[in-house]
């Protein structure tokens, strides 16, 4: 065998499993720093972005007129909730797919999570606190007490302003179609029964 310290086979193996040692060590430090480099540089590329664009809008808002400036990007929910303290319609998922956040645009039902804000000069917006009229409850208001169609009553806002629109536009005319045009809005208590009924009690002329 090679004397390991005559230079011979030995000593080089030796010498390369240093070499590899020391480079792999070198790139990792090297990655390390260039990543946190790049974390770095997004985030004051991030924090350095300009906000969007400023506009005035003057939506009709529960029958009251308003002038409102607003980021352009700003959603209506937010619009309602953050900045009028219109806190009835409730956040949800922020994705559009539990309908709590349904309220009504110019007599449309819409999520208001996924509608901007901007959209909403000229037009008319009502959520659940503009839905009754003086100091009486609006006919599905008392149904949904009357057949006890809520537990929590989180997504109970957003499932009014719905129900009220799916016998508007013609939806309810049996439990079946009610359930197909409800489907949007979640109750994940459970509340189905009493929701579908209250729906039913008002579309026939049962609820006053």
């Amino acid at each position: 065998m090679t004397d390991p310290d005559a230079g011979g086979p030995a000593s080089l193996i030796e010498l390369d499993r240093r070499e590899v040692l020391v480079a792999g060590a070198g790139a990792a430090v090297a990655l390390t720093l260039e990543t946190g480099t790049a974390q770095a540089q997004a985030s004051a590329g991030a924090e350095a972005a300009p906000p969007g664009t400023a506009m005035t809008i003057r939506p009709r808002i529960n029958g009251r007129a308003m002038s409102v400036e607003i980021d352009t990007r700003t959603s209506l929910l937010d619009l309602l909730r953050e900045r009028l303290q219109l806190t009835g319609a409730k956040k949800g998922c922020d994705h559009g797919q539990c309908g709590a956040c349904t309220v009504h645009l110019d007599g449309q039902r819409v999520a208001s999570c996924l509608t901007l804000a901007a959209k909403m000069d000229g037009r008319a917006v009502t959520t659940i606190e503009g839905l009754a009229e003086g100091d009486g409850l609006h006919p599905m208001q008392q149904a949904f007490i009357d057949h006890d169609a809520l537990q929590c009553g989180y997504c109970t806002p957003g499932q009014i302003m719905a129900a009220v629109a799916c016998v508007r536009e013609g939806h309810a005319t049996d439990r079946a179609s009610i359930r197909e045009y409800m489907s949007g809005n979640i109750c994940r208590c459970g509340a189905y029964v009493g929701i579908v009924a209250a729906i039913e009690a008002v579309a026939q002329g049962r609820q006053a």
